[in-house]
């Protein structure tokens, strides 16, 4: 579906939202603590929305980060609806903010 802005340019509505973090975790974390903090993660597929979902490590030393996690939505109004659901801001409260010490982040749509 189009629509047309002023500029008479069109304007997909629906475009595909590809949420991707890259992070390492904070010194000392065991890999038991790990596992834990990958099933979390893997509890938020269930929040309405979320299609596409990858738990992926990193293979090269190219950055500092060791692990990524990349899910993909409908459009934006889904890719909104997870980021303000209640157990994604839970898990990043009571999980993310404790366990990783630095990411990146990335949303973003093909052209």
């Amino acid at each position: 579906m189009m629509n047309n802005n002023s500029n008479s340019q069109k304007v997909p509505l629906n475009k595909t939202i590809r949420h991707s973090v890259i992070f390492s975790f904070k010194a000392g974390m065991s890999d038991q603590d790990k596992r834990h903090f990958f099933d979390a993660v893997s509890k938020l597929t269930a929040i309405e929305g979320v299609r596409t979902f990858e738990i992926l490590k990193q293979t090269s030393v190219k950055n500092k980060y060791e692990f990524g996690i990349s899910m993909e939505f409908q459009n934006n109004e889904a890719y909104q609806y997870y980021n303000n659901h209640p157990d994604h801001v839970a898990f990043v409260q009571n999980i993310w903010l404790k366990q990783v010490e630095d990411f990146l982040e990335i949303d973003y749509e093909s052209l």
